[in-house]
């Protein structure tokens, strides 16, 4: 009967101290997480929309990092493909309209360190405020605890 008492006076205890030790790293970050956008589509609309998602996740105090390879790449260049450029529905933005904006936010763009190679350029074809990522410095960022790989 006593082992019976004190299951029933120590269980709550234990299983509050459970919750509350699971609770420790949501309460320990004070900071938002940091988002990195990876974007590879070469569908205007996708592209578009990781724009738009990465810009709300922005004014909602994620730092973000945008890194751009394959197709997604040219919404960077200085002379885009319309794809990057034209409105779409329903509010007339344009993928590489929204990427200004996220930079104008303070989002950190790149392209792949492959894509310009790829092309047969060099950095002087990208919007003003792109740059060439290092492997290893976003392979650093993506694997960060405090990081969110989006993936479009």
């Amino acid at each position: 009967m006593k082992n019976g008492l004190a299951a029933t006076l120590f269980a709550p205890a234990f299983f509050a101290t459970a919750l509350f030790a699971l609770a420790l790293p949501a309460a320990a970050s004070d900071r938002p997480d940091k988002l990195v956008t990876v974007v590879t589509s070469e569908n205007a609309q996708v592209q578009l929309m990781s724009m738009v998602l990465t810009t709300q996740a922005m004014g909602q105090g994620h730092p973000a990092h945008i890194l751009l390879c394959g197709p997604a790449g040219d919404m960077a260049l200085a002379e885009a493909p319309d794809s990057a450029t034209a409105g779409q529905p329903p509010m007339g933005a344009s993928p590489q309209g929204l990427l200004k904006m996220a930079m104008d936010k303070g989002a950190r763009v790149e392209v792949c360190a492959i894509y310009l190679p790829g092309k047969g350029a060099d950095a002087s074809v990208l919007i003003e405020g792109v740059t060439v990522a290092s492997p290893p410095a976003m392979a650093g960022a993506m694997a960060d605890d405090d990081t969110v790989v989006w993936s479009f």
